[in-house]
């Protein structure tokens, strides 16, 4: 087998042809498709925007999950609300609640640490490695030995990369495994929140309003960027300085208009547009079904066990907010997906390609891999199915920390090259701090109720669900007592010390022995686990690493299939730097259904019921009722306009993603989809893929108006 770099131009020699909607497009392909980003509105040269270093890609940066943008020469960020809400739920108490009162700054001396692992990511370089990734690579090697080998090569690169102190370095898979990229990253972190809402306007309309339309929120919300005094990153201090990025954003106060270009640079996580009908069958039919009944009752529990306006619920705000987005997320894609008739389009697409690869176009044979694709797909699933109820049954938080500390300690007896991802010392920081997050967002009740309702979910389960590890270690009965469960896992909560976050961090140097000798009962609970939890990610190595072979050679198969056909293939996301472009458009995503692409600061009085999600500051309501729009009005709408839509292509983790005006100048931030469209992780639909973004003039109305947020408007360079 050959794995040959593709060179971009013959990857993408038509790609004027393709929809200038559709695609989440690497900065290096823009060049490419240059003349249909000027027909679109494009007035940058568009050669300049695979420049990362250069305006303006040098000023979008990664949390790690959402994006952000550098908006000032003093490190200042923006991002959007519920991208930095965990930080502002960590700095929360009953005292000072945060979430409900919003912070701001008015000094940076008063700015407050972002939650533990907070980080800002700026790409400086990117590498194609893809040879040295699938260097000796061949079909005939077993799953585990190309997953190791793969594995292998990708730490000897990023250790190599990360000799640069300060740097933190990925190698991302494009097309399946088909190209690699070496991604070199300055990583900063001392990430300080400046300014966030309050809850009732960066996250107005809740739960009830996500994913929908018209939609009201202002979500958004600024963090600060920290390094040492010479300038290098550092861990946070009173001695550190605003970082000086080399480019930011001008935001725009004129904004933009129905029709007008905007494009969005972000880090979009995770889309499916090649997989296979095997895997959205078992997707559609049983995992999101399945998923849904299982964040039902999570989500049940938690609110029963933690009360509204309590300690403990302010520690699960955001993680309620979470799966309350999941849940509604996964009901979209079902509902999208039986709406455009997904696994019909996907079996006439894959009937096209079947068609195509007999024919002499295509040079080379891919049916025998097609169809070893599809049986792994299969087992895959098959695995998953029956491994649910044991995963659920293991969610314990603290149950979680102590697998982690226990494997911790089993990876430090191999050399630091040899260890598993996520343990090395390069990961010691981001450990160190993982175990420190728990004391925010941990209460022992909730978490005790959740890993009961999750044990009864597993013992209620067929037989061969059950794990012999689990049942032993916890004593369980063989069908469901309720109370004798509950006395077993009091007996957890009473006997632990890894409640404590001083402990959980001593446990981070302890040697095997140590925890051997242990007698926590979470960490003897770990240890009795183990071996089931190396068993179960064997396999999965063993079939990650066949379809480290077959992926490259579907992909193959797709991407000259494609430019057959007069159209080329964008990567699917993968949580690396995107571009999509497009215009401010409305639209009726169902029959007698219309979008209008604004909405106005009057639709925020006309939802308004004074009970949460709909309670508005009572400020903000009086200056809408006075009409007071100041410099941020909108003629065309005759109000300040909110939320936008537009049809751009994007996907979750395009959160925070600057949008820009064909100047590149900020005109809003990207943080949500309608939910007629999350389905297009799957399946892209031109008629109903819309995405939501706020208005950088309701931002700066409320930072102005409301807030009193001047100071950090004098800092931002703004353009009239």
């Amino acid at each position: 087998m050959k794995y040959a770099t593709i060179a971009l131009a013959a990857l993408l020699m038509l790609a004027s042809h393709a929809s200038a909607k559709e695609g989440m497009w690497t900065p290096d392909q823009l060049p490419l498709i240059a003349e249909d980003l000027r027909e679109t509105g494009l007035e940058l040269d568009p050669e300049s925007l695979n420049e990362l270093t250069a305006f303006p890609m040098g000023a979008v940066a990664s949390l790690g999950g959402c994006t952000a943008s550098f908006v000032s020469p003093e490190g200042l960020v923006i991002t959007n609300h519920h991208c930095a809400r965990g930080s502002i739920q960590f700095n929360s108490t009953e005292e000072k609640n945060y979430l409900e009162e919003g912070f701001l700054a008015e000094d940076p001396a008063d700015e407050l640490p972002a939650a533990p692992g907070t980080r800002v990511y700026v790409t400086v370089a990117v590498e194609n490695v893809t040879d040295r990734m699938r260097e000796d690579i061949s079909a005939d090697m077993e799953g585990q030995a190309v997953h190791d080998t793969i594995d292998m090569r990708r730490k000897e690169i990023i250790a190599e990369c990360e000799q640069q102190p300060g740097h933190r370095c990925q190698v991302a898979s494009f097309h399946g495994g088909l190209e690699y990229k070496l991604i070199d990253r300055l990583e900063i972190r001392d990430v300080r929140l400046a300014y966030a809402p309050a809850d009732n306007i960066g996250r107005y309309g809740g739960d009830e309003d996500n994913w929908m339309w018209p939609r009201h929120t202002g979500d958004f919300a600024f963090y600060r960027a920290y390094v040492g005094p010479d300038g290098e990153p550092a861990a946070h201090s009173e001695d550190n300085v605003p970082f000086e990025p080399e480019h930011h954003l001008k935001v725009s106060a004129a904004g933009l208009d129905d029709g007008d270009f905007v494009m969005a640079a972000g880090y979009p996580g995770s889309t499916r547009r090649y997989a296979r009908m095997h895997e959205v069958i078992n997707t559609f039919e049983w995992r999101y079904p399945k998923t849904i009944d299982m964040l039902d009752d999570w989500i049940a529990t938690i609110e029963e066990a933690a009360p509204e306006g309590s300690d403990a619920r302010i520690k699960y705000e955001s993680l309620l907010a979470g799966l309350n987005n999941y849940h509604k997320n996964l009901g979209g894609q079902i509902e999208g997906a039986r709406r455009v008739g997904l696994v019909e389009r996907r079996r006439e697409r894959e009937e096209a390609l079947d068609a195509w690869i007999e024919t002499e176009a295509a040079g080379r044979g891919y049916t025998e891999t097609l169809e070893k694709l599809d049986a792994l797909s299969e087992e895959s699933a098959q695995s998953a199915r029956e491994d649910w109820y044991y995963d659920n049954a293991t969610r314990s938080s603290l149950l979680s920390a102590a697998q982690r500390l226990y494997r911790l300690a089993n990876e430090r007896k191999k050399p630091d090259a040899e260890r598993e991802s996520g343990y090395q010392e390069r990961d010691m920081s981001f450990f160190k701090q993982g175990m420190q997050a728990i004391e925010r967002r941990f209460d022992p009740a909730v978490d005790k109720a959740v890993w009961l309702h999750f044990l009864e979910q597993y013992m209620n389960a067929p037989e061969t669900a059950r794990v012999a590890a689990l049942d032993e270690a916890l004593d369980l009965p063989e069908t469901w007592d309720e109370e004798q469960v509950a006395r077993s896992l009091d007996r957890f909560y009473e006997q632990t010390e890894l409640d404590d976050v001083e402990r959980r961090l001593a446990l981070m140097e302890a040697d095997l022995a140590e925890l051997e000798d242990s007698t926590d009962p979470f960490i003897q609970l770990a240890a009795a686990l183990y071996d089931h939890q190396m068993a179960q990610e064997a396999e999965s190595e063993d079939r990650v690493g066949r379809m480290q072979i077959l992926r490259p050679d579907y992909m193959e198969a797709i991407i000259n299939w494609q430019e057959d056909q007069g159209y080329a293939a964008y990567p699917d996301a993968n949580s690396t730097l995107r571009v999509t472009y497009g215009t401010v458009l409305g639209g009726s995503p169902k029959d007698g259904l219309v979008y209008e692409p604004f909405t106005t600061l009057e639709g925020i009085l006309e939802k308004n019921t004074g009970e949460a999600p709909f309670n508005a500051p009572e400020r903000q309501l009086e200056l809408i009722r006075q009409g007071d729009y100041g410099p941020y009005e909108l003629e065309s709408i005759d109000s300040v306009p909110v939320n936008f839509l537009s049809d751009l292509d994007s996907t979750g983790g395009n959160s925070g993603s600057a949008t820009l005006n064909a100047r590149g100048e900020l005109v809003g931030l990207l943080f949500d989809g309608t939910i007629e469209s999350v389905n297009s992780d799957w399946d892209f639909d031109p008629r109903t893929t819309r995405t939501i973004h706020v208005d950088t003039r309701y931002m700066l109305w409320v930072m102005d108006k409301v807030d009193g947020a001047g100071a950090l408007i004098e800092e931002m360079e703004l353009v009239e």
